[in-house]
């Protein structure tokens, strides 16, 4: 067998692998995303029973576009943390305070933020928050292992590792978001999502699922 045929078969095997790799990665978003959209019920009871204790009756559950597969613009949901009106607030934030919006050109979050509710701190460190997003999953427009689902004023920022990234469906959970998300800028994040998406696979993404509980179980989330 000559060389270019070799190159074929392995071609060829390797776009089987892929294949079986994105069907069964598929079938587990679906049984995963239908266990957490089950719970989710019971969950945003005792949110919006809090926040009502709390006087806050705004909604508990708030839908943002992002970027998703192939650059597409998909809507996120997630279990409200924030203040109403939390985007225009940060706006006003970043023109009135310097040292803010330095903390937030570097990172895009802000680690100390005043925006957040006191219900918002204990959903956001147990990863409560993120739960909505299981019906992304459903639908099809997020996986449970995959890169962050990056915002769209974020794209200009994102410079290179752009390309890379939205090769992938975004993730509910992911290497970044299991390895330290609090402590990590903008920029090393981005290079967590482009390694995922250059080397996604069964063995990787079992890892970060696993590693998820680890993260969760020690109330590791995002502050």
């Amino acid at each position: 067998m000559n060389e270019t045929m070799q190159g074929v078969l392995t071609a060829e095997h390797a776009g089987i692998r892929k294949n079986i790799y994105f069907a069964v990665k598929r079938l587990f978003d679906i049984f995963v995303g239908l266990v957490g959209t089950i719970l989710l019920l019971p969950i945003a009871l005792v949110i919006k029973v809090a926040y009502l204790i709390d006087g806050d009756k705004a909604p508990i559950i708030f839908k943002q576009a992002r970027i998703g597969k192939n650059g597409k613009t998909i809507y996120i949901y997630k279990f409200r943390s924030m203040v109403p009106d939390a985007d225009k607030i940060l706006m006003i934030m970043l023109k009135k305070n310097k040292k803010v919006r330095e903390e937030y050109m570097k990172n895009r979050k802000l680690k100390d933020d005043p925006r957040i509710t006191r219900v918002g701190k204990i959903i956001r460190r147990a990863s409560i928050d993120e739960f909505p997003q299981f019906i992304n999953v459903l639908k099809g427009e997020m996986s449970v292992v995959g890169p962050r689902p990056y915002l769209h004023r974020e794209q200009e920022d994102m410079g290179r590792f752009y390309n890379k990234i939205i090769t992938c469906k975004p993730g509910v959970t992911g290497y970044w978001q299991v390895s330290g998300r609090s402590n990590t800028d903008f920029k090393t994040r981005l290079k967590m999502d482009n390694f995922y998406c250059e080397n996604q696979g069964f063995k990787f993404d079992f890892k970060l699922f696993i590693k998820t509980f680890e993260t969760v179980l020690g109330m590791d989330g995002a502050k």
